[in-house]
Order: structure tokens, then sequence, then C-alpha cells
């Protein structure tokens, strides 16, 4: 995968989704992409890459995401993850804060893509953290010296085990014209794995796809038991950048290639007047009443990386399944989240 706009260093964050009669318009980030957004306590916390390390922000509004505080720079030197700080995702797991990121020395190519992992020091989401170093993403958790190209790790708990998600390689190549699968493993600390990773889902259907055929990006949506893999497929800098799912069987193990689903058809995708939607993440109203997605769209179809972000309501049907309905076009008017104050 290539990102151009991480290595320009551009961080153009403009809060855009005002208040305004009680409405709102997208997007409500002028340019950004890869968005991560958590609530805890009332306060919604945005997480992003920014000049080269990871900056937070923190907002009573969700439509209204503040500029970001930078809490965290890459390294100097030619340190695993001096670069190419992508896609960081704040996870607040056994009453602490974590932050998972991509990191790399280097390129384009962008062949040296690990993740690693932040843990705070306070309880202050904004405040201080320690790096807790690369998590291993190889076949074998006793080779630490040999993991494996991966990006978008994610964590999330089911019968009270950890796992993390994340998109990867099969083995590490001279080139990122690479096709990216799915992989999942079992965690023993928020940065430990502790078992061989498992590959859940390669691009192998039609809507997957093209010039260079990736999965990636992959959150986790829990609804009534469910389990979804909300993931996105096709290239990132086209327009026809998609979101797909997986979706975990009843009682299924999540370790198990065959526990897990794959949707027919994309679940969320483009239209003439929105282009290349992307890299969700989930959140609910102020008053939790109301689901929202929060997702990177291309402001062009012009094959490239200048995204913005978006937001917008989304439902359940009468199965279970997560219902985004169409992307939303820019500047419409839509309601403020409920319980916006």
């Amino acid at each position: 995968m290539v990102r151009l706009l991480i290595l320009l260093g551009i961080n153009i964050f403009i809060m855009t989704g005002c208040k305004t009669s009680g409405h709102y318009k997208n997007p409500v980030i002028f340019s950004g992409a890869d968005p991560w957004i958590i609530k805890q306590n009332g306060f919604y916390y945005y997480c992003c890459s920014m000049n080269n390390g990871i900056g937070i922000s923190k907002s009573k509004n969700l439509h209204q995401i503040n500029p970001p505080k930078q809490i965290w720079k890459a390294p100097e030197g030619n340190k695993w993850n001096s670069s190419c700080i992508w896609a960081p995702e704040l996870h607040y797991l056994n009453n602490k804060w974590y932050i998972y990121y991509a990191g790399g020395y280097g390129g384009p190519p962008f062949i040296h893509q690990r993740t690693g992992v932040l843990e705070s020091m306070t309880d202050d989401p904004m405040g201080e953290y320690v790096d807790k170093g690369m998590i291993f993403t190889g076949d074998n958790p006793k080779d630490l010296e040999n993991s494996i190209w991966a990006i978008d790790m994610t964590v999330f708990y089911y019968n009270k085990v950890l796992y993390a998600v994340w998109s990867g390689w099969d083995k590490n190549e001279k080139t990122d014209k690479t096709s990216q699968n799915l992989y999942i493993a079992r965690m023993d600390n928020p940065w430990t794995i502790s078992s061989s990773r498992v590959k859940i889902s390669s691009p192998d259907k039609y809507y997957e796809q093209g010039e260079l055929p990736l999965n990636e990006g992959p959150e986790v949506l829990i609804h009534n038991g469910d389990v979804f893999i909300i993931y996105s497929c096709g290239q990132s800098w086209l327009d026809t950048y998609k979101l797909a799912y997986l979706k975990l069987k009843k009682d299924g193990d999540p370790l198990l290639q065959e526990s897990w689903v794959k949707g027919k058809s994309p679940i969320f995708e483009g239209t003439e007047d929105v282009y290349g939607v992307g890299h969700a993440c989930f959140t609910t109203s102020p008053d939790g009443k109301e689901n929202y997605i929060l997702y990177h769209s291309k402001k062009d179809k012009v094959p490239g990386w200048d995204r913005d972000i978006r937001l917008q309501k989304f439902t359940f049907d009468k199965k279970g399944m997560p219902y985004f309905g169409k992307p939303e076009p820019l500047n419409k008017v839509l309601a403020l989240p409920s319980g916006t104050k």
C-alpha cells in the first residue's frame, strides 16, 4: 500500500461539522484518512496520525471533532518505527489506554511496515505513553525475529478472550505491490500475541478485485452478540474503494477460518457523488440511542489519497445486519446525533 500524504507530512485539521440550527454537514474533518474515534465517560476521543507521530483530540460533540494534540512522536534514526506512522487506534483495556499503530522505516516501497503499541502512563488518554514495542505478527509466536508485514491492527474481546485482527502479507516481500489479507490471533495481554496467526480473509470475491487486490482496515462491530468485521477492499487510491464484511458464525471459534462468513456483496460503497469510501469505525450518539459510522472518502475521482472524514447514522435490520445505506453527499444537511447539547 502506498500513502504519499504521510510522506509529505501534511496534516490539515479543519473542523467543518459545525452546529447550525440542530444540523451538521459533512465533511466533519476537511482532510484526513483512517479515522478512529472512541467514546468514554461522555467524551469522544479521536486518534490520528500527525507530524510523523500520533495525535488525540477530546470533544464533547460527535460531529465537532477538535484539533488533536500530539501525544507521541516516532523515534529518530533508522528504527523499525521511525517513519510511516499509519492508522492509529486508541483502546481502553484493563483500565489502561493503548494505541495500536503501523510504522516502518523508509519507503517507497513501503515494505517494512510492522505494528506497535503504546501504553498510557496516566488515566488521561491525552497524557504520556510508553512504547511497548513491536507486536509479533508472524506465523510462530516463539520466533519473534520473523515478524511479517502488518498494518491496521484492531483488538476486541470475545468470550473474555482478547484478539488482534490486522491486514498483512503471506510473507515479507521486496515490493509493496503485494496483495493483503486479514489475519487474527489470540493475545495474552494488550501487547503480546500468543497464538499463530490465522488468515480469515483474502481478496477472492468479485468486488475485491482490481489492479492490486487488498483486504485492509478491519474494524470490529458487535451487536446483540453478533460479531462483524467490517473491512476495506479494492484499492485505497481509487474511487472504487469500498467496505465489505465478515460475520462470525454463532458459537464459532474466531481462530478458525471456517468460522467466518464473507458477504456476497459490498456493505457500503460510493455513488455518483461520493467516491472511495473506506476505513470506517463505529460509535454511538451522545445519549447512546443511535449508531454512527465515521469513514474517509476521496474528494474526487482522480487516483490518489486526497480524502476527508465523514459521519453518518446507520441502523441494523430485522436480521441483525448493519445497514449503512448510501454515503450521504457532501454538504447535505443532516440531523445532529441524538443527545447533542
